[in-house]
This record gives C-alpha cells, structure tokens and sequence, in this order.
C-alpha cells in the first residue's frame, strides 16, 4: 500500500500510508495534539509522554503481524491519526485493534476511514478479527467498530469493556453496507 489521499467528510484531505521508522517525529508531535481526556480514553491510564521504547513500538512494524496507518493533514504533512492491530500470538486470526485521532480532527470521519483501510490490511495478512479494550463511555470508538459488523462486547469492569467483532470477508463492499443498513430497517430491500 502506497500513500492515498483521502477526502473527509468536512472537505478536509489527508494522506494515509504506512507508518514508517521515519515516522518518529510525526509522533511526537501528534502526541502534543492529544488531549488529557484522548490519551486517557486511548492508553485507558495516564500517559505524560512517549518513551524512545514507545516510539519504536508504535513506528518499527513488520507490517503482517504488526501493522499501522497513519494519516497526515495534506496541507501541513502534520501527524493526525493512526490506526493499528497487533496480531495476538496465541491466537493468529485475531489482532488487538485500536485508533487514534488528534482532538482536532476528531469528528470528520478520519477514524472510520483509518480503520476500514486498516481492515482491508488485516485480512490480506489472514487475521479474521478484532479485538479491543476501552471504556464503556468511548461511544465514539464503539461506533467505529460496529460499522465493521456485530459486536460482541463483555464488561471487565471498572468501566472498562472488551468488544470483538469479525471482520468482512470484503470491507470496502456495498452489498456489505446495504444488508446491513437493511437489516437495521434502515432501508428496504425490493422484492
């Protein structure tokens, strides 16, 4: 996958592509556009700042196993979102998922965009489905994940929550998109 740019639902664009070693400074810079209340939700813990070890955690990937997205404000270059799963080692076909988006570009469908180009690398590199851990009141992530399918969600307490769901065999489908919509009685089928 090379770098596409992405038109958002506000008119915004951005360029999403893998993350890359380089990819350092982007960041630690997108980690200062980070709110207190989005680091919280999306470390579920406090988190004042990324470590040399985090850094190479979140850039050096492999891409099959490890695999991130990262989106970049086309016209600034800055870091605003990234998407990434962690392939479960005990469990091959399941990869822990999770998305970030920088308070200001929250809200303009970059998260949905992250994750469903996300999906499509996961299931070329064989994982059937995600795995993510949050809090119950991060509607807004709960909402990314259920546009990919039915969720299965178990309280862990504490306010936390674990959810699954299995990914499309073809994500970008609109057959997918109208059954679905269909079956929420949002649309009817024809006979």
């Amino acid at each position: 996958m090379g770098q596409e740019e992405v038109t958002l639902r506000d008119g915004s664009a951005v360029l999403i592509r893998p993350v890359q070693p380089e990819d350092k400074a982007l960041f630690v810079a997108g980690w200062e556009q980070f709110g207190e209340e989005s680091r919280y939700r999306r470390f579920m813990g406090a988190k004042g700042s990324l470590s040399a070890g985090d850094l190479e955690y979140l850039t050096e990937l492999d891409h099959v196993n490890h695999e991130a997205l990262g989106a970049r404000d086309a016209e600034t270059g800055e870091g605003v979102g990234v998407a990434r799963y962690v392939r479960l080692p005990d469990h091959p076909t399941v990869a822990e998922a999770a998305v970030a988006v920088v308070d200001a570009w929250q809200r303009r469908g970059l998260g949905g965009e992250l994750l469903g180009r996300l999906t499509v690398r996961a299931r070329a590199n064989g994982v059937e489905r995600f795995h993510a851990s949050l809090f119950a009141v991060n509607r807004s992530m709960l909402a990314l994940f259920e546009e990919l399918g039915e969720l299965e969600v178990r309280n862990v307490g504490e306010g936390r929550i674990e959810i699954d769901v299995e990914l499309p065999c073809e994500p970008d489908s609109g057959l997918i998109a109208a059954l679905r919509a269909a079956a929420k009685g949002l649309v009817r089928l024809r006979p």
